[in-house]
């Protein structure tokens, strides 16, 4: 017999009234604060490691030797994220978030020390290991804490896990802000992968006397064999797909925003980086207004639409001003993009629970490893091109090298425009699909 609405809101109460929530949901926005420092100084002492570490080993092939370290955090990542969401009911969230702190502290310090523990070429897999480790810690954290919210807010996913996700942003604040700090210091570089100990330590603290409520599948009584098959009905594979579209909207253009605009704006690429982070993070706390008024697809579609116009605005940016207002335009279009993904396979899914939104994040991930070197092919053949040839190119400097390089990077936003041009007509079929139907209600277990 189906349960009356006074009595499911009774049971939705009864089901958490042993935890505290709102502890709860600040220890996971430490944890994905956690993931954006650890992310955002793994990028800030890359030149640092390879200078330090990798050049006395092999100055050959030092570049290689250091994008194969960065690389396999990612790596780590995906396949973390992937099993440990797959896991997550059977290990408990309590002992997976254990472990992401105590990776993440592991890999730090690693890394910081890899010429302390390792000597000669072993100094290279020190290193290695050390952001394995750091992937493995972001994709425990991932693996928990976007199942978390959504058991902990059943009625209010895309909302919460946009505010969550609004800490990866700020996270990135925080990190660049105190990489600057440390930097203008002259402090070692090792003092600022160290910050990232600070949030790590305190999940750990913070893990003490926690509580951690089951799963919204697990708590609904939904076996394990339901939720893997869930991942192969046609409906969910159209969001996974859709997720390395959306994934690579936002980040495989980052770091060509960065470039492009720095050149154009003569600002320090970091001001221009705290300033679209700062925009996200304002704009994804207004998430639950937004779904409200358009739902969830519908907040996707229009995200798409202003990531594909501020994508072709920054291609034919050519002041100042214009190139800042393009790069609004697509902050504001891919700022809701990953949050709401994992929300809509939560609302539409929900027999799936962690594992399919582990999936998503997988994909997202997958998405950086497919998406980015192709965004690199297209820019190096646009620089050639514009300069008319490989040995032109060879000669060019100064103004004249900027110019081509600029003109490299609006050809690459051009063609990655393209991507969330296509999801305009994905997400706007199942929109109006909804619509037809009086609309999309998020399904509850």
């Amino acid at each position: 017999m189906q349960a009356t609405a006074p009595a499911a809101a009774a049971h939705a109460i009864d089901r958490h009234q042993e935890f505290d929530k709102r502890k709860l949901f600040i220890l996971a926005v430490i944890a994905c604060t956690t993931n954006s420092i650890s992310f955002v100084m793994r990028t800030s002492i890359a030149g640092d490691i390879q200078k330090a570490f990798f050049d006395p080993i092999d100055p050959i092939h030092s570049a290689t030797l250091l994008g194969s370290a960065l690389g396999i955090a990612f790596l780590g990542f995906a396949c973390t994220v992937a099993l440990g969401s797959s896991l997550l009911d059977f290990l408990g969230m309590r002992n997976i978030l254990t472990l992401c702190s105590l990776s993440f502290i592991t890999g730090t310090l690693l890394t910081i020390f890899a010429d302390t523990i390792a000597q000669g070429a072993a100094i290279y897999w020190a290193v290695w290991a050390g952001m394995l480790l750091s992937g493995i810690g972001w994709g425990c954290s991932e693996a928990v804490i976007n199942p978390l919210t959504t058991t902990l807010y059943p009625d209010d996913k895309t909302h919460r896990l946009n505010v969550l996700h609004a800490w990866w942003p700020a996270g990135n604040i925080i990190g660049g802000l105190l990489g600057l700090a440390i930097g203008g210091m002259n402090m070692s570089w090792r003092f600022k992968f160290a910050v990232v100990l600070i949030p790590s330590v305190t999940i750990l603290v913070m893990l003490v006397g926690s509580k951690f409520p089951k799963t919204e599948r697990a708590a609904a009584g939904i076996p394990a064999s339901v939720m893997f098959k869930e991942a192969i009905r046609p409906g969910f594979l159209i969001w996974f797909f859709a997720m390395f579209l959306t994934a690579a909207s936002e980040l495989a253009p980052g770091q060509w925003v960065d470039m492009a605009l720095t050149r154009t704006v003569h600002i320090q690429g970091i001001w221009l980086f705290i300033y679209v982070s700062g925009l996200m993070f304002v704009m994804r706390h207004f998430a639950g207004t937004m779904v409200h008024k358009l739902s969830s697809v519908g907040l996707l579609w229009f995200s798409c639409l202003f990531a594909s116009l501020g994508l072709l605005a920054l291609s034919i940016a050519n002041s100042p001003v214009m190139g800042f207002l393009a790069a609004t335009v697509w902050g504001v279009g891919v700022c809701y993009m990953w949050p709401t993904m994992l929300a809509a396979a939560s609302e539409r899914f929900p027999r799936g629970g962690a594992f399919l939104m582990g999936l998503i994040g997988f994909a997202g991930c997958l998405s950086i490893y497919f998406v980015l070197p192709q965004m690199g092919a297209i820019f190096d053949s646009a620089k050639i091109k514009a300069a008319g040839g490989e040995e032109a190119f060879k000669l060019l400097a100064g103004d004249a090298l900027n110019d081509v390089l600029v003109q490299a990077s609006t050809a690459s936003f051009r063609i990655v425009a393209i991507l969330p041009a296509v999801l305009l007509l994905v997400f706007g079929a199942v929109w109006l699909h909804d619509r037809s139907k009086g609309g999309f209600k998020p399904e509850r277990l």
